[in-house]
């Protein structure tokens, strides 16, 4: 099936007889009788349906008084193929981060960007930093010490990647290096917080090498996981008081959270389903090659302890409303693509589990949209819709703060500025569930090529 194109951005597009949804105030405000007007990609005016003038060439859609909002972000994801992408814009996500880049994601991200290919904004990193240790997995550029670090984020610049990851295992040295050479390159941060080299005891009877409170002014853009927060920050200890006083001091620091509460609760779902959870709907959407590669955890989860597990995600949930009461900036993410976490559906999953954390539909929303754009650092250009912002927003039938569900089930998706209706929707969904495993392949290849690592290891699975 050939993956749709929406209706392209020119000529401009004036979206009438609409409900804005204004997340930018502390309450949420429902604007009624509104209209839009997009040119070239961005959001030109935006007022009652009376004071917008409609260009003579513009395309006129009546949104039928259904309600607009801005389109969602995931912020941690992984694509292994192109087909995926439909998923995401059926759910109403609109922008997407992948967190394990390979060339094949930077010339994606370009023909998205031009409306050859149908899919959300994709940002990506380079590949994962990492050094050796328990945590060091096949997809991994490896870094031993301070010059492979320097060399390997030059690498990655050169390549075109502006963003890296780091990850668990990496030494202080190398940790440093990286960090040091990716802030005089202008690259961002993101990832794991690194704890240096694991040794025995750690983290409940020694310390980390790395305490996380070092890293806290190193310029994160986001950290990832509440469950790595909680085993590196806290050493693992389910203490209330101690993620108290761990958030205020993250929330001090300004370092926005990407809890991504689903991938803990898909590992602790596999366990208490013993497996069974591993076949629900939209599970093929997951790409094959990924699957096959994570059979061994699939057969660890179906046989873990089910009451550690439902334990530990109750504190992962306490904190991330603990951290989100000390305000910490909560931003969206999904660990889609791995594991048994679905693209697109787990976006809206995690918007629930957010809300059975504690925050109100409110702030999930604002977490998905308007903190997402401030923690990238576009909060003048994304996640509102408001004149020179982008044109990335979503029409729903139904009230999300009634309904959170209601945010996956978009009746319109703008993104760019190119409109896809619920057909076009339905038949992107379609042929996410059909992914290239040749071209999956050679994708994985030439990313490890470029790491310099031996595309005949392929039999190790993607990192998280």
């Amino acid at each position: 099936m050939p993956t749709p194109l929406a209706a392209q951005a020119d000529p401009p597009l004036l979206l009438r007889n609409i409900r804005i949804l204004d997340l930018s105030g502390s309450d949420p405000v429902l604007k009624p009788d509104q209209s839009v007007l997009i040119d070239g990609g961005t959001i030109t005016a935006v007022g009652p349906t009376t004071a917008v003038t409609i260009p003579s060439a513009a395309r006129v859609v009546d949104g039928g008084g259904r309600i607009a909002m801005p389109g969602l972000v995931d912020m941690h994801v992984h694509v292994w193929d192109e087909a995926a992408l439909g998923a995401y814009l059926a759910r109403g996500v609109t922008t997407i981060r992948n967190a394990s880049g390979m060339p094949f994601h930077l010339r994606l991200a370009q023909e998205i960007t031009a409306g050859r290919i149908a899919g959300p904004r994709l940002i990506t990193t380079g590949p994962i930093l990492n050094s050796y240790g328990p945590n060091a997995q096949v997809n991994h550029q490896i870094v031993a010490n301070g010059t492979e670090a320097r060399a390997a984020v030059r690498a990655q610049h050169e390549a075109g990647y502006r963003h890296i990851k780091v990850y668990s295992n990496l030494s202080r040295e190398a940790y440093e290096a990286a960090r040091d050479e990716a802030r005089a390159l202008g690259m961002t941060v993101m990832g794991h917080t690194p704890e240096g080299v694991r040794e025995p005891g750690m983290p409940r009877t020694r310390p980390f090498n790395i305490a996380f409170e070092e890293l806290l002014d190193d310029g994160f853009i986001t950290v990832e996981h509440i469950e790595s927060i909680v085993w590196h920050g806290l050493r693992d200890a389910h203490d209330e008081a101690a993620a108290k006083n761990l958030a205020a001091r993250v929330a001090a620091a300004g370092v926005p959270v990407d809890p991504t509460l689903l991938a803990f609760y898909n590992l602790m779902r596999v366990a208490e389903t013993r497996g069974e959870y591993l076949d629900r709907p939209d599970v093929d959407i997951l790409n094959p090659l990924v699957v096959a590669q994570e059979q061994e955890n699939y057969d660890r989860w179906s046989g873990e302890a089910i009451a550690p597990a439902r334990a530990a995600f109750d504190f992962y949930k306490r904190a991330t409303k603990i951290f989100a009461d000390a305000g910490v900036l909560i931003v969206t993410g999904s660990d889609a693509g791995i594991f048994t976490n679905i693209p697109g559906r787990s976006l809206i999953q995690e918007l629930h589990l957010l809300s059975e954390a504690g925050l109100s539909h409110g702030e999930v929303l604002r977490a998905a949209t308007q903190n997402a754009a401030m923690a990238l650092g576009e909060a003048d250009e994304a996640g509102r819709i408001a004149p020179g912002h982008r044109a990335d927003l979503i029409l729903l039938d139904d009230n999300p703060l009634d309904d959170l569900d209601a945010a996956g089930r978009p009746a319109m998706v703008i993104a760019g500025g190119r409109l896809y209706d619920r057909t076009a929707l339905d038949q992107l969904h379609g042929a996410a569930s059909q992914p290239d495993l040749a071209r999956t392949r050679k994708n994985l290849i030439e990313g490890l090529r470029a790491q310099g690592v031996d595309p005949s290891i392929l039999g190790g699975q993607p990192a998280s």
